[in-house]
């Protein structure tokens, strides 16, 4: 990570990101997005399905009216949960995304043309917010060569084999869910909810993280954090989510002889 990028990339922030340094935790949700929101911004949302979503952080985002939304995520959730919610109230205009299998509404918004999709291999997604979020505007990779993914990019031989130029993604927000934090926005992420979270959490110019449990400084073990402060400027506590479950499959009862 260049810490010249990092700290020029901060300058472009509000005066009051930089008074309130000191002072990232918000009392709920909703405040922890007041003066954020804006109609048309770009949001880069960590979570992969419903395990890691930043939950309270999506339905204040809901409940602000804010409209005409590009998002950046793995995908929108379910109906009537996560980035489903923005869904239902038409909140969406473009989703970044790599998968939609789950979530009906979606599918019938694409497919009636009210809502742009950009699909995107999953492991370019990744890439591309990891690239946006260290100061690297393009980059070259072989997936998604000869399909429709590649139609308009720029096409690219390296030792003869041919890649297309993906660019990197910054967002004016980005949202995520942590396990737990110290009050300076140092963040540990647990098991698999880990997923696209520290990668959306570089790519902001603004980070806001929702996480289960808020230590002091000091609490945290340095070699366990896996998103240092200098990327989180807003905090807000939600020790109880919701944690649903997306999709249950239970065996059958086996039938006795």
């Amino acid at each position: 990570m260049c810490s010249r990028h990092v700290f020029l990339s901060r300058l472009r922030e509000p005066l009051c990101t930089f008074v309130s340094l000191m002072n990232k935790l918000y009392p709920d949700a909703k405040a922890a997005l007041d003066g954020l929101l804006h109609d048309g911004m770009t949001l880069a949302i960590g979570g992969f399905g419903l395990c890691g979503i930043p939950e309270a952080l999506i339905a204040a985002l809901r409940d602000s009216g804010v409209k005409d939304l590009i998002i950046a995520s793995n995908n929108a959730g379910i109906d009537n949960f996560g980035l489903g919610l923005l869904l239902e109230t038409r909140q969406i205009r473009k989703m970044l995304a790599s998968y939609i299998g789950e979530n009906a509404e979606f599918e019938r918004q694409f497919l009636s043309g009210e809502l742009e999709v950009e699909f995107c291999p999953q492991g370019t997604l990744a890439e591309r917010m990891r690239a946006g979020g260290a100061g690297i505007p393009g980059f070259y990779t072989r997936t998604g060569v000869g399909t429709q993914i590649a139609l308009g990019k720029e096409h690219k031989e390296f030792d003869g084999i041919t890649y297309i130029l993906e660019r990197g993604i910054t967002s004016d927000v980005s949202l995520v869910k942590a396990w737990k934090a110290d009050t300076l926005g140092n963040l540990i992420y647990r098991k698999t909810a880990r997923n696209f979270n520290p990668l959306a959490a570089t790519c902001g110019k603004i980070t806001v993280a929702e996480v289960e449990e808020i230590v002091e400084p000091g609490e945290l073990d340095p070699d366990q954090i896996h998103t240092p402060g200098i990327f989180v400027q807003r905090l807000v506590l939600n020790a109880n989510p919701e944690k649903r479950v997306e999709r249950k499959s239970t065996r059958r009862p086996v039938k006795e002889a």
